[in-house]
């Protein structure tokens, strides 16, 4: 527990002399006259004050328990609250918008897309978050099973820390089995591309200006997979930002109204993310460069065929228990990469 604490102290330190210099500011009876600024650092000094308190009363009660059971129970809430002290980004706070595309290899593509969008739901399952499909685009059915796979899907995800958590997920998945699309049981290699950007609400709070010139707005009938369940009335929506090219799509809500406003929110979280990548500085710390779902750019392998292997190409970090990981145990590789970023 005490090199827990003394790992932990450091960051707390910094937080503190960043709490005072907030503090200096809110003093400032000038601060008001920018409205946005001061509600910035308002939420940034709140959210500060809570983080130290909250940790110096852990720290207390570690210094008073005189039991095991104690110390142990103690020591989980610890490593918690440690994981939150190395999310010190900008947006890590905030909300999270998952997109997964299939990527080279047909068929064995779309369905890893599909497991790969288990996986993340089982994951925010376990970490108590709550997620809703946005859209999902289905691929055509085939294989022993008649299974059905997945083109793109988009997630939104809610709860405490969700982009800090996800963030590093973005890149290729890479998985290699026998393919169950191919009569002769071949080894398959397929690639998938996660984009995982902090959920935008308020454009004008992050300096976006979207017009509505450069809009393209399309409204169409949702359907499930292979074109099933074609809904009635053209309630999903499409839009396109025309000067970037960049495309929003929702169709989970049940009036055009709804998804129209899901849609622009996905809309200025990847237009954050598209601006922000302008400037280098700060490319990295929202999703990274942009990548083919390819060979050669992944980041994580799943291999099911000869051997059972996950590995992280990043951090080094390997798993053997492939099953799983796929069912949403996935901690190990995001812990590592939070504390590589650090």
């Amino acid at each position: 527990i005490n090199s827990s604490i003394s790992r932990t102290v450091f960051d707390i330190g910094k937080k503190k002399k960043r709490l005072k210099e907030l503090e200096k500011e809110l003093q400032n009876p000038d601060l008001w006259q920018d409205k946005k600024r001061a509600v910035k650092i308002s939420q940034e000094f709140n959210h500060l004050n809570q983080e130290i308190s909250s940790f110096d009363d852990l720290k207390k009660e570690i210094e008073k328990a005189d039991s095991q059971k104690e110390i142990n129970q103690l020591e989980k809430r610890l490593k918690r609250k440690i994981k939150e002290v190395f999310f010190s980004g900008k947006y890590d706070r905030k909300e999270a918008v998952l997109s997964i595309y299939a990527g080279a290899g047909g068929q064995d593509a779309q369905d890893w897309t599909t497991m790969l969008l288990r996986m993340y739901e089982r994951y925010c399952q376990i970490k108590g978050f709550k997620v809703d499909i946005l859209h999902q685009s289905f691929g055509e059915g085939g294989g022993p099973e008649g299974r059905i796979g997945t083109k793109t899907v988009t997630l939104e995800i809610k709860g405490l820390f969700a982009y800090g958590f996800l963030k590093n997920e973005s890149g290729v998945h890479r998985l290699v089995r026998i393919s169950p699309f191919s009569s002769k049981n071949l080894r398959h290699t397929s690639f998938a591309l996660v984009e995982v950007v902090p959920r935008i609400q308020d454009p004008s709070q992050e300096d976006i200006n979207v017009k509505s010139d450069d809009l393209k707005i399309d409204f169409y009938r949702a359907s499930g997979p292979g074109g099933q369940y074609v809904n009635k009335r053209e309630t999903a929506v499409r839009i396109r930002h025309i000067p970037t090219g960049i495309v929003a799509s929702c169709q989970s809500e049940r009036s055009q109204a709804q998804n129209r406003k899901k849609a622009m929110e996905i809309l200025y979280s990847r237009l954050y993310d598209f601006y922000q990548k302008s400037h280098q500085k700060e490319m990295t710390e929202v999703k990274g460069k942009k990548v083919s779902a390819s060979w050669g750019n992944q980041i994580r392998s799943y291999v099911l065929h000869p051997y059972k292997l996950v590995k992280d190409l990043r951090t080094g970090v390997e798993a053997t228990g492939i099953e799983k990981v796929l069912d949403g145990q996935i901690d190990q590789f995001i812990e590592a990469e939070i504390r590589l970023g650090d």
